[in-house]
């Protein structure tokens, strides 16, 4: 009997930004700055700590970083939701940090989906691009109300792709049979293993065309003033020709963007991850242990080596 044990709850940080970036600058100006300096400083970084208190003004930061899976959208969903049950529609940002080129359309469809939430809420949406949003990742970067983009920058890729090995005459070439049976006409239409007929094969490739086409038009949806036909081609860019695009709205890193909202804006940088199991809390443990006392372990060594090797030298030339 299997036993399914259930999620364990996930883990949430949020990191004031301002706080930290702000005890970075104090501590750099009290190393290189006269205390004049410092003190301007101080007085500088409680003017703007009354300004944002003023103004109320909230920007929410997450990550995403996308493997073929989407595997990350577990993380987003729940940070997404996280959000909107504390947020201020209308009024507070959210800033998504992007990294992905690509991958399952289903699992990155889901992704998608995750930010059209935050979209019909009312949240401003910023996604920054800073290494590459490709195919599902920039199927997800669309949605965002302002696209930024680091110079080299890879986007675009607006396509869809599939590989299917075919090793039916290996197995005939060795007297193997095949067997598919299936209830409906176009329940499979390649395999890996059977032998694929010339309307299986169209069949596929009409999928494949009808998967390109949503894509296009979820593209169309939310950046109307992209030229979908002209850039669906599944070719990508980089920064500043996707500029030239219309794939994105400005050259900027999300470092050179996040540090420009600081004076004005709280920033809260927001992140979940997976409560670890007992067992792999041990594993951490003894891995931590193990990592301590190697080093350790190989200096006693070199030391045992050095100390037998100076012997012999000193037998050798009593002078050393």
């Amino acid at each position: 009997m299997l036993f399914h044990l259930p999620k364990l709850p996930a883990e949430l940080r949020v990191t004031h930004l301002n706080e930290r970036v702000n005890e970075q600058r104090k501590k750099m100006a009290a190393t290189i700055s006269s205390k004049l300096e410092l003190l301007q400083l101080t007085k500088q970084l409680q003017k703007e700590a009354k300004l944002r208190k003023k103004k109320g003004e909230r920007v929410f930061v997450i990550d995403f970083r996308g493997d073929v899976q989407a595997s990350a959208v577990e993380q987003l969903r729940e940070e997404i939701t996280m959000i909107l049950s504390a947020g201020k529609a209308g009024k507070d940002r959210v800033v998504l940090r992007l990294e992905s080129p690509g991958g399952l359309v289903h699992g990155y469809g889901l992704a998608a989906a995750q930010l059209v939430r935050l979209r019909e809420a009312g949240f401003h949406l910023t996604i920054c691009v800073d290494k590459v949003a490709a195919s599902g990742g920039y199927m997800m970067a669309c949605i965002a109300n302002q696209i930024l983009a680091a110079p080299f920058a890879v986007l675009g890729s607006i396509g869809v792709v599939a590989q299917v090995p075919n090793f039916n005459r290996l197995l005939k070439e060795h007297h193997v049979d095949f067997e598919l049976y299936t209830a409906g006409e176009y329940k499979r239409t390649v395999t890996m293993f059977g032998e694929n007929t010339d309307e299986g094969k169209a069949k596929f490739e009409q999928e494949l065309q009808q998967t390109h086409m949503l894509f296009k038009h979820f593209v169309e949806k939310y950046r109307p003033q992209l030229n979908v036909q002209k850039v669906a081609t599944g070719e990508h860019w980089y920064g500043q020709d996707a500029l030239d695009l219309n794939l994105v709205d400005e050259l900027k890193t999300s470092d050179e963007y996040l540090l420009s909202l600081l004076p004005q804006h709280d920033v809260y940088v927001i992140s979940t991850r997976r409560k670890p199991t007992l067992g792999e809390k041990l594993g951490l443990q003894a891995a931590q242990i193990a990592e301590s006392l190697i080093p350790k372990m190989v200096n006693k060594v070199l030391e045992s080596l050095y100390d037998a090797n100076r012997s012999v030298i000193q037998m050798r030339d009593p002078k050393f």
